[in-house]
């Protein structure tokens, strides 16, 4: 069994916290943050038991800002 380390992006909608991973692209939800990931971890899991990884870099997680107008 291999373990890999991968991230959690979280975000807020409405009454639930949704988790994704971009790496692998699963995504899930929950009423906690801790339950989003846990649920994203789970997710993620299974799908990498039907789709295996290939051996790739590891990516590289940059921030960036952008100007944009605000409408009323």
């Amino acid at each position: 069994m291999t373990t890999k380390t991968f991230t959690a992006i979280v975000h807020q909608e409405d009454d639930l916290y949704v988790a994704d991973c971009p790496e692998v692209g699963t995504v899930s939800q929950g009423k906690t943050i801790e339950e989003a990931i846990s649920n994203l971890k789970e997710a993620t899991e299974l799908y990498l038991e039907e789709f295996p990884l290939p051996e790739t870099s590891i990516p590289l997680l940059k921030s960036f800002e952008v100007n944009y107008a605000e409408t009323a």
